[in-house]
């Protein structure tokens, strides 16, 4: 007889992992575990509602819907006193159409900001930097209405999609532009006013300090003022750090100060050493080795 036993392993594995314990994990599954499907599901209905849906039949019918829905997705989540499952549907179909305004203007401003943009029809359905903000308005005001986990859930499946990552707890004002986007980070106290256009790589961070459990719920991440502009690569750390109105950030700056209002900051340039090349014949020579 084999001395492995699958049926006696099997019975152990199901025991051990069925044992409740007071650790990290079970306190999540008694917070409630949203199926990450069908929240993806939801937000997609929502962004593509809220971007392009017009027809007043079709809205008679995707609208409900998209409260019938919510309303399932927030099957056991422990939801804040005071905040009730029929508050959040209600609040929420109430502020669609502002989602849909900001929306409209931040199509305006890829539009202005972009000479590559050939329409406004390509910027809705091409553009990843429009399907991330789109997402994180949805989330923002789901965030707003105090609703947990789901926001999160949703612009993560943003950042999983676009590589740009949006806390549904950033305050971004209208008109938002983000050029490429790949890499761009925007922590969850940020604050970004109107006319505010960034470039891929772009960190709105928070220092991290040691036992940093104890900011939480604190101003941690930076204030960018309106009409500020922020190219790639440049990072910006700390609740204290303000940008002022109208200063551009050049590539690759570094920044836990503020910035006083209609400033130019760019990094110290770096040295480059140029020498000059053989000729393509010497090249050539050297892949015949002799053996």
């Amino acid at each position: 007889m084999s001395r492995f036993d699958r049926n006696a392993a099997l019975e152990n594995a199901i025991t051990a992992l069925s044992r409740s314990v007071d650790a990290a994990l079970s306190k999540a599954a008694g917070q409630g575990l949203p199926d990450r499907a069908a929240v993806v599901e939801w937000i997609d209905r929502a962004k593509r509602l809220v971007l392009m849906e017009r027809d007043r039949s079709a809205l008679r019918s995707e609208v409900p819907q998209l409260a019938d829905r919510l309303d399932a997705l927030m099957d056991g989540l422990t939801l804040p006193d005071g905040i009730t499952r029929e508050g959040v549907i209600v609040r929420f179909l109430e502020r669609l159409a502002g989602i849909r305004t900001l929306l409209s203007e931040d199509v305006e401003a890829a539009f202005e900001g972009d000479p590559a943009a050939k329409s406004f029809a390509e910027i809705v359905v091409a553009y990843p930097s429009i399907r991330a903000i789109a997402v994180y308005r949805i989330a923002h005001e789901l965030h707003l209405l105090g609703l947990p986990i789901l926001p999160r859930m949703m612009t993560e499946y943003a950042h999983d999609r676009t590589g740009i990552d949006i806390h549904p707890g950033a305050q971004i004002g209208r008109r938002f532009f983000i050029d490429h986007g790949t890499g761009v980070v925007i922590g969850e106290t940020t604050t970004i006013g109107d006319n505010v256009r960034l470039y891929q790589g772009v960190t709105l961070g928070a220092k991290s300090p040691r036992g940093g459990a104890t900011m939480r719920g604190k101003k941690r991440h930076p204030t960018i003022e309106n009409g500020v502009t922020i190219y790639a690569g440049a990072t910006i750390l700390g609740g204290e750090t303000i940008i002022g109105e109208g200063t551009v950030i050049g590539g690759n700056v570094w920044l836990i100060e503020s910035v006083a209002p209609f400033s130019k900051v760019i990094a110290e340039p770096p040295t480059h050493l140029v020498r000059q090349r053989r000729r393509l014949e010497d090249d050539i020579r050297q892949l015949y080795w002799d053996i």
